[in-house]
């Protein structure tokens, strides 16, 4: 039953082209999932290994085995040189999965005319836990057999929504796929600000962790939205309540935020026009 299951998530053969933080993450969940390392090829300049068992070449095989599915992880700068040497390798049957920032559907299909079933994907670093976020997007070309072997591949990492309006894409990719970095970001104010009103160091960053991890379970699990939990902390007249005023005064958190994901928006639509 394990290995029919597993026929089922997984291709027949993964061909990875980088396998930086991201798809590193995404390899190190399927791997613990239960995909054979022995199906797995990875294109990598360096020669570096990445885990036990996987085949690391640093240049491109003659061709691909039938039931490739090929990821694109590389820079998106790459594009036009993997294209010239992958693409006459690809065939029809070929999968391909693109989780290149700014590089559109339009772009992929003009580098691999061959292949019929092309989806992007934009993926955050918890793929690694299999908690993270997927967002897909694909077109009529690819058939609902492929969408569906790509949906598969894509669930044990997490959240997997699909799109069907290309615009969306570099907003949500500002929301989920840059999402982390901020969050983190937000830790590290918080402790620091712990810290700057008396808190030892080390503790402040121990607690305000615990505290992000603590609450971001309890909102994953509550009946109501973070902004009803937040009311229901904040007593009358109290502690909490006087913070979430300092948050609040003309919006000022969200107008931050607001910011920050339209900055990071911006920056994916220049990278799809070149800039």
């Amino acid at each position: 039953m394990a290995e029919a299951n597993e026929s089922r998530i997984f291709p027949d053969h993964l061909f990875m082209v980088g396998c930086g933080n991201m798809a590193g993450q995404m390899l190190s969940r399927w791997l613990a999932c239960g995909l054979d390392p022995a199906r797995v090829t990875v294109l990598r300049p360096s020669g570096r290994p990445v885990a036990d068992g996987v085949t690391v070449v640093t240049d491109y095989p003659d061709a691909l085995p039938p039931g490739t599915t090929v990821l694109l992880g590389m820079k998106p700068y790459q594009i036009d040189d993997v294209a010239a040497a992958l693409g006459p390798r690809c065939s029809p049957d070929t999968r391909l999965a693109s989780i290149l920032a700014g590089t559109t559907l339009a772009t992929l299909r003009a580098h691999f005319p061959h292949v019929r079933a092309i989806v992007r994907a934009m993926p955050n670093l918890p793929v690694g836990l299999g908690e993270g976020v997927t967002a897909l997007f694909t077109d009529e070309r690819t058939d609902v057999e492929a969408k569906a072997a790509v949906d598969a591949l894509i669930q044990p990492l997490g959240l997997a929504e699909w799109i069907d309006d290309e615009a969306l894409f570099n907003r949500i990719t500002a929301l989920s796929g840059c999402g982390p970095a901020f969050l983190f970001r937000f830790v590290d104010a918080l402790a620091r600000a712990g810290e700057a009103i008396g808190i030892p160091a080390e503790q402040a960053a121990r607690m305000a962790l615990a505290t992000v991890q603590g609450s971001a379970n309890m909102a994953a699990e509550a009946a109501v939205s973070p902004a009803a939990l937040a009311d229901q902390v904040a007593s009358p007249g109290g502690m909490t309540r006087e913070g979430l005023n300092v948050l609040d005064a003309d919006q000022r958190l969200l107008a931050l935020l607001t910011d920050t994901l339209a900055a990071a928006r911006n920056r994916g639509e220049a990278m799809a026009r070149g800039a």
